[in-house]
This record gives C-alpha cells, sequence and structure tokens, in this order.
C-alpha cells in the first residue's frame, strides 16, 4: 500500500529526507526510476498507467540537438502519491493517481496553490505530497485539506495523516533513532556523507515486522489482511501476489553557489532508489 516518512527542515544543509515503500501487485509492469524523454521528470514509472508514486522534475541539457545525460536541471518541485485504504474501489472512469504527481512536476503553481486546484473526485482514494526546496503540502480526498507540512518528521501511510497505525509508528521511532542522528552526525563531522546513514536507511525500510492483532487498524478489509499488509516493508506469502516493489531515499541539498558567496544556496534534489526482492516463497 506504501508508506513514506518525510523529515522536513530538520537540517539547514538537507531540508528533506524522504524515505519510501512503494507496494504493489508483483505482475505489474514497471520501470525503475530513470530520466524521462516525454516529460522533465525523473522518477521510477507505471508503465500500465504512464504515471508515477515520487519522483522530481529534471529534465537533461541539449546541445545541438544531442542530449547530455550527465548535464540536468532541475527546479526543486519533488511529489509522492500514496493510496488512501478504506474499503472503497476505484471507479473505472477514474483517472490514474500517479497523475498527481507528473502533473505538479510539470506544472508551475506553487505547492499550495497545486494542492487546492487538484479534482479530488477524479481519482480514488489518495494522499499526495508536493513540495519544493521552500514549502511542502498534503492533500488527501477523505477530508484532509492542503496543509503545510510544519518542521518535522512526518509519516504517511494509507490512512489520515495523523492515524497512529503500527507500522506508522514503528517507522517514526525507527527513523528518529536510527537514522536522523546518523544524518546529523554526517552533516556536522563527515562532510554530509551519505553513505553514512544511508545504511540505516534502507535497512529500516527492510523491517517487515507485522502488527500483534490489537494493533491492527480498521479499514474496511479482513483482519488476516489487516496483519499482512501492516508491516512498514510488505514481504509474506500470505501475500503471494503483492509486496514492497520499490525503496526510495530521497534528499534535497543546499549547496554553496560557487560564483557567488552572497547568493542564496543552490538546491539539489537527488532520487535514489532499489528495485526490492521479495524473499517469501
Amino acid at each position: 500500500m506504501c508508506i513514506a516518512a518525510i523529515a522536513w527542515q530538520l537540517f539547514d544543509e538537507m531540508p528533506l529526507v524522504l524515505l519510501s515503500n512503494r507496494d504493489e501487485f508483483l505482475q505489474r509492469p514497471t520501470t525503475p526510476a530513470h530520466q524521462w524523454v516525454d516529460m522533465p521528470i525523473y522518477a521510477g514509472r507505471d508503465d500500465q498507467s504512464g504515471g508515477t508514486w515520487l519522483g522530481i522534475h529534471q529534465q537533461t541539457l541539449s546541445s545541438d540537438n544531442v542530449q547530455s545525460e550527465n548535464v540536468s536541471s532541475q527546479n526543486g518541485r519533488w511529489a509522492a502519491v500514496l493510496n488512501f485504504r478504506d474499503g472503497v474501489q476505484a471507479a473505472p472512469n477514474q483517472h490514474s493517481r500517479g497523475e498527481l504527481v507528473t502533473g505538479f512536476l510539470t506544472s508551475d503553481l506553487s505547492p499550495l496553490a497545486y494542492a487546492r486546484q487538484v479534482n479530488l473526485q477524479a481519482y480514488a482514494g489518495f494522499n499526495l505530497i508536493v513540495g519544493d526546496d521552500k514549502q511542502a503540502v498534503i492533500v488527501n480526498n477523505r477530508g484532509y485539506p492542503p496543509t503545510a507540512l510544519h518542521s518535522g518528521l512526518h509519516i504517511i501511510s494509507n490512512g489520515q495523516p495523523d492515524n497512529a497505525w503500527f507500522k506508522s509508528e514503528r517507522l517514526r521511532s525507527r527513523v528518529r533513532q536510527e537514522v536522523l542522528p546518523l544524518i546529523s552526525e554526517s552533516l556536522a563531522f563527515h562532510n554530509g556523507d551519505k553513505d553514512y546513514w544511508l545504511p540505516a536507511a534502507w535497512e529500516v525500510l527492510t523491517d517487515t515486522q507485522q502488527a500483534p492483532d490489537e494493533q491492527l487498524p480498521d479499514t474496511g478489509v479482513p483482519p488476516a489482511l489487516e496483519q499482512a499488509l501492516s508491516s512498514i516493508c510488505i514481504d509474506t506469502s500470505e501475500l503471494p501476489n503483492y509486496g514492497t516493489r520499490t525503496q526510495s531515499i530521497l534528499t534535497l541539498n543546499k549547496l554553496a553557489n560557487s560564483n557567488n558567496k552572497t547568493a542564496e544556496p543552490l538546491s539539489k534534489l537527488t532520487l535514489q532508489s532499489r528495485e526490492y526482492l521479495i524473499k517469501h516463497s
């Protein structure tokens, strides 16, 4: 179903750290993160619908009509969408939720303005987070209005943003205890070296601990399915055709402007993704 941890404006040099698992049917065709040729987007792609669950604005620069894979430009825009689980099935005429991400990444609207103009009823249930280097906003079509994120650690899954599900609170606790301190040490003592904290982040995203019965949410699905979906990383024989497909870490770094030391720092988004290998038999 998907889950994301967003550390927003906790570190001056790295105002965004986003950890995400994408859960999906194993047979759904997907292309791993890459530079799209038809849109200024770097993201994985749902090849069935054409959209994405997490991406950044990025376009390759060209010279004399020859594209360079090593030179690209960004405008700081990033977005993620997660399904909302309430037992309500998508209607045949509803749009793909992946369009919400691509729509923001290719628009000129501010995060708040974009969130306010979304046609909520045109999509099945979703939680949408859109942002740039100054503002991040969350909205869903289950009664949660466009709201700017405050500085802090936010956990978003498949319910309301303030729902304290077992998987959400477990991810919150592990990120707070195991990842954020290493990021702080990295920025303070290791020149921001991401290799100092990335292994811990990947490890947290691979947590398959399920909730005890008394901590299962009630989202309109059978208890056995609630339990199978209750871990940060979904990898269980109870769901042989479904599970965590892609794990991603998105960061936004503030870099000194070497051409103008008095100018505002430059923003650099980095999206690292890996395809998770389901281990259950």
